[in-house]
């Protein structure tokens, strides 16, 4: 059996490594990988194939940039020319990302050639988002729904996916959790650094176009952080995308600690040691819980409603001003922990997504 994966982003990157190892393990199986180029620059790409010990990409497309039709169309066209020639039984992709969508229809137009998405059915049901798009149509493209949830189950099940292309795996980023928590221990100096102590400082990461893109938004979230660091240390590893913004607009990021973008393993280091996390990000809210750190999500919604229900999320939209933002902020931390459940699996979800494609 042959498995194609296509990769483009940096999530996409760490749920990789656990799975492309376990394919590597199955007895009989080919493994492909490819790399579309979405993440391209060497902080938000080859620090994480470096740092995790993951396999180089086999392809490298090297597409970015453009708008989300023309990124598309792009990978769409390069991806069927790299199938055809590799001639996979599965192509399987992750999450909900331009490159995801574009794998999807590749695949999809091609007879002979299965698909199989890991986190299917994760929903925010707000269709504005390009990446909730990404993911209804790579679910109902799939042969194969690999989900984390049961709530995922119950999302495809009310949108009529036929229950026998449903898997529920747990989700393979807590398998990467706990495989590289040590190592970042071991190996990550981030704390130091940054100049700040375990257990006192607040971690903050920012990237999302709804809130990078409206000038509006981006005020509110980096005032609100700005007004938290008068009572504890905020510090934000700055995106690209962030920093451009922020800099267009001449925006005040005095009383921050403001960090380049960082690895993984530093990435996990300062989860663990923070106090709570603030982001809208949908992976770092989950990274966070499974370190058992509150989360601030700066959103209208999640796909991870587990964490909400659960008491270890709380979403404060930056829709208003600052004072909204910061108030929000200053709850959440003086909140208590949530729920002890594991709605996400017990860590072994890279091998339940190889048997599922194995079996199927």
């Amino acid at each position: 059996m042959k498995v194609l994966t296509v990769v483009g982003a940096r999530p996409q990157f760490i749920k990789a490594a656990p799975v492309g190892d376990a394919l590597a393990a199955a007895e009989g199986v080919e493994h492909v990988l490819v790399h579309t180029g979405q993440h391209f620059d060497q902080s938000m790409s080859d620090v994480f194939f470096e740092e995790l010990s993951i396999a180089k990409p086999d392809v490298r497309l090297n597409i970015n940039g453009g708008s989300h039709g023309q990124m598309t169309g792009q990978m769409i066209e390069a991806l069927e020319e790299v199938i055809v020639e590799a001639t996979p039984d599965w192509v399987l992709v992750y999450g909900d990302t331009n490159s995801t969508l574009a794998a999807a229809i590749a695949a999809s137009k091609l007879s002979g050639v299965r698909l199989a998405h890991v986190e299917a059915g994760l929903r925010s049901f707000n269709r504005a988002m390009p990446e909730e798009v990404n993911r209804v149509v790579t679910d109902h493209l799939s042969h194969l729904c690999l989900t984390p949830t049961a709530t995922a189950d119950h999302n495809l099940q009310a949108e009529g996916i036929d229950g026998t292309l449903v898997v529920r795996t747990g989700d393979v980023m807590f398998d990467a959790v706990l495989r590289f928590g040590a190592l970042a221990e071991r190996r990550s100096t981030v704390l130091e650094e940054a100049g700040v102590q375990d257990g006192g400082f607040v971690l903050a990461t920012v990237h999302r176009a709804e809130n990078t893109d409206d000038p509006r938004r981006l005020r509110a979230v980096i005032g609100g952080l700005r007004s938290l660091a008068t009572d504890v240390p905020v510090v934000l590893p700055m995106h690209p995308r962030t920093a451009r913004a922020a800099e267009q607009a001449e925006m005040n990021l005095d009383g921050l600690i403001i960090l380049p973008p960082v690895g993984y393993l530093d990435m996990l280091a300062l989860e663990r040691a923070a106090q709570m996390v603030v982001t809208d990000s949908g992976g770092v809210q989950k990274e966070a819980f499974f370190q058992r750190r509150r989360c601030v999500t700066l959103r209208t919604e999640t796909e991870w409603v587990e964490l909400v229900d659960l008491g270890w999320n709380s979403l404060v939209p930056p829709v208003t001003d600052a004072e909204d933002v910061a108030a929000g902020l200053r709850a959440a931390l003086d909140s208590d922990e949530g729920d002890e459940a594991t709605p996400y699996g017990d860590g072994d979800a890279a091998r339940r997504v190889v048997d599922a494609l194995v079996q199927s």
